[in-house]
This record gives C-alpha cells, structure tokens and sequence, in this order.
C-alpha cells in the first residue's frame, strides 16, 4: 500500500514539474521579431512569432522584451537596409 502511495506522488510531482516547465517557458514566445520580407525586401518587426517559408521571410531574430529593442537589433542586422531619415519639416 506504501508503494502505491509512494509512486502516485511521484506521479504527481512530475507532471507538475512539467507542467511548471511548460509555464517557465511561456514569457519567452511574447515580444518583438525582426523579419527580413522577401517579397518588399524590408526588415519588419512583428509581434509574433514567424513562421520562416524562405519564399516570403528569409530570416527573423528574436524575440526581444521591447520595441526599443528589436528597432536596435534591426540596426545592427547586415540584411535589413537602413531606414530612411525623416525630412525636417519645412515652415
């Protein structure tokens, strides 16, 4: 009867262990992504996790916890071209 207590709780224990695991895990699949488009030959930041066809998006990077972040790591990515600069507003 000790046997049986004693493996049910070990059962427990590990379903649990990995049902925590599951949840650890969780926060990382939320963020930003930086993707190279293929068909406008942009880099683009999205908010989910892409699905990369190499038809459409050749590469994606992340994911990072602000946008802050993911425009910074855009600069740093030799794929994506550089932004164009705003035009200062004429008066």
């Amino acid at each position: 009867m000790k046997s049986l207590f004693i493996r049910s709780l070990l059962l427990a224990a590990l379903t649990f262990t990995g049902a925590t695991a599951c949840f650890a895990r969780w926060p990382e699949y939320s963020g930003y992504w930086v993707v190279g488009n293929y068909a406008t030959r942009k880099c683009e930041i999205v908010t989910s996790n892409p699905v990369i066809d190499g038809v459409v998006i050749w590469f994606s990077s992340g994911p990072y916890k602000s946008l802050d972040d993911a425009k910074l790591a855009r600069t740093t990515i030799r794929e994506c071209p550089p932004e164009p600069a705003a035009s200062p507003a004429s008066n």
